[in-house]
């Protein structure tokens, strides 16, 4: 697992970004980034990639997930040297990205093998915890996370209507209770928004929790599971676990639906602010701008926002889908989006 400060690039010619779109099963790990003494996705990824390319290489995450949380929908980008990325075809008449993706997901399985499921432990004809669906080289002025439109998250709940599931322990949540579909969706319906989320974050000093929350919505399945579907500009820390674990609230009937607004007004994080369980969350896609508005979007996504420069009648207003430090290392490794 590599912890230490990434190394300077070899020289020679300008580096190649390359666009990573990463699938992974948060049940083995302590959430998206590194953290001394704890297996994470991005530990795997970079001891993966210090193998294959024989210097340390630090990933950019489009959104860094909490412990036990999945994602289908991940991206990330690397920069390499133009030799370092031609090297992975070795001479042969083949595409690097193809070559790239094939000599990373083979060191990827080798270091899930040997430092997560321990003692070389394998599944024959298994999908791995961490799967790299597609690496190609990033379009100019793309950034895994400045330039990001919004991110998407689901999250999986059964309660008395749909039955338990054994099969499905490991990604939904059991609700002991009866859930109405109709309130979770009125309750939902006044968190939408550019928004004050501070009833809803874990906060940190120094950071916003203005978020612009596009889409909050629940359904129920044929199968009579409710997922629920949650969409923003960006998500604070806990913030879509702390939206989830409320609105349960008022979809059992223990709370009526205008409490959640009463909540938002207050921006206080409280006792009353639950967190759901991780295991359902998935972060199922990240939303980019065509190639030509990927530099634009990363320097409006740098620009800080505070509420004294949210105009309300303003929608659009600066919107900064990520309140996160400028430098490579993106701020402290335990923090998480979601």
């Amino acid at each position: 697992m590599i912890t230490q400060e990434p190394a300077v690039p070899p020289r020679g010619g300008g580096l190649l970004r390359v666009r990573l779109d990463i699938a992974y099963d948060g049940s083995l790990f302590s959430g998206w980034a590194l953290q001394p003494g704890l297996t994470t996705v991005q530990g795997v990824l970079e001891g993966a990639l210090f193998t294959l390319l024989r210097r340390q290489v630090r990933l950019t995450v489009g959104g860094r997930t909490d412990a036990g949380v999945h994602a289908r929908g991940q991206v990330a980008h690397i920069d390499l040297t133009p030799a370092e990325w031609h090297a992975m075809a070795r001479g042969r008449d083949v595409d690097p990205a193809d070559a790239f993706l094939r000599r990373l997901t083979g060191t990827i399985n080798r270091e899930l093998t040997d430092g997560v499921t321990g003692r070389g432990r394998s599944v024959r004809n298994s999908v791995p915890a961490v799967v790299v669906r597609s690496a190609a080289k990033a379009p100019e002025g793309f950034d895994a996370r400045f330039s990001a439109l919004w991110r998407r998250y689901s999250y999986a709940i059964a309660d008395t209507t749909t039955g338990q599931d054994p099969l499905r322990r490991h990604t939904t949540l059991w609700h002991p209770a009866p859930l109405d579909v109709a309130l979770l969706n009125e309750g939902a319906g006044h968190l939408l928004g550019m928004q004050d989320f501070a009833a809803f974050c874990k906060p940190r000093e120094g950071s916003t929790t203005i978020r612009e929350l596009q889409r909050y919505e629940f359904t129920r399945g044929h199968d009579g599971v409710i997922t629920a579907t949650v969409q923003a500009d960006a998500f604070c820390h806990n913030m879509v676990r702390a939206l989830i674990g409320s609105t349960l609230r008022v979809g059992s009937g223990e709370m009526p639906p205008g409490w959640l607004a009463e909540r938002l007004a207050a921006r206080l994080k409280d006792a009353r602010s639950v967190l759901a369980a991780p295991h359902p969350l998935v972060l199922e896609e990240i939303a980019y701008p065509g190639n030509g508005e990927l530099a634009a979007r990363a320097d409006l996504t740098r620009a800080r926002r505070t509420v004294d420069h949210l105009a309300p009648t303003d929608p659009h207003a600066a919107r900064s889908p990520e309140d996160a430090p400028t430098s490579p290392l993106e701020g402290s490794p335990a923090q998480s989006e979601a």
